[in-house]
């Protein structure tokens, strides 16, 4: 990236600096790269560096922080983002049980795209989807791209609980819930995997960059893989 960005204020603790407006693998690249370096600079006062779509968000202490040296150290990182230093992408397979209770909106994805249940499943099984940000609830993945024809706009009237696990498309993205949760994706599958975990090393499962895909599995094989206590959990209204 060449040029000038603007550097713009955030309350009076966090500063964003925006890259580009595209949702674009590559722009989303210079956005990790971005954070990745200033996170490598540990510059003093610096509290947490967010990356997005197209923008990184920097939270700072303003006491402890030189807010010129930091306006600095973004300006620069986000004029020069190098990709090449992003890591190769670690690659997630998530198996998904698709349709019945445990999506319930498969089938209102068919009508929108006009073709079958089964079509939905395999169109959305065999995109591999980037994950661009984390964001909503913890461990929550924003994944692009999902095929336009199956890309149905969230729901009017968001689900007041949707169990951890269900897997749903809003638009152009789809993402798995992390933990329970109020929700407005339409959902059309379930996975037995945990990609928030508290208690482990590593709580999120996904990172920024990473590759997700999705694959199908039948219902024994989801029902054996939950807790006794999540085998009931169905979405809300």
């Amino acid at each position: 990236m060449t040029g000038s960005v603007e550097v713009r204020a955030a309350g009076d603790s966090a500063l964003v600096v925006e890259l580009g407006t595209e949702l674009d693998p590559a722009l989303n690249a210079r956005v990790i790269a971005c954070a990745a370096a200033l996170r490598g600079e540990r510059i003093r006062g610096v509290r947490d560096v967010i990356s997005s779509y197209a923008a990184v968000t920097v939270c700072y202490d303003p006491l402890r922080t030189d807010l010129g040296a930091l306006t600095g150290a973004l300006t620069r990182h986000a004029v020069a983002a190098d990709v090449g230093v992003n890591a190769a992408p670690r690659v997630h397979e998530v198996p998904v049980c698709y349709g019945g209770v445990h999506g319930p909106d498969l089938e209102l994805v068919a009508d929108f795209a006009g073709c079958s249940a089964d079509e939905v499943a395999r169109r959305h099984s065999e995109t591999p989807y980037r994950v661009y940000l984390l964001g909503f609830v913890p461990g929550f993945a924003y994944l692009g791209r999902v095929d336009e024809r199956i890309a149905m706009p969230r729901r009017k009237t968001p689900r007041t609980t949707v169990p951890a696990g269900a897997v749903g498309i809003a638009g152009g993205q789809t993402g798995v819930y992390p933990c329970p949760t109020p929700g407005g994706w339409q959902l059309i599958g379930r996975t037995p995997m945990r990609v928030f975990d508290a208690a482990r090393d590593e709580p999120f499962l996904f990172a920024p960059g990473d590759e997700v895909c999705f694959v199908p599995i039948d219902e024994v094989t989801l029902l054996a893989s939950l807790d006794e206590d999540e085998v009931g959990t169905a979405p809300g209204a």
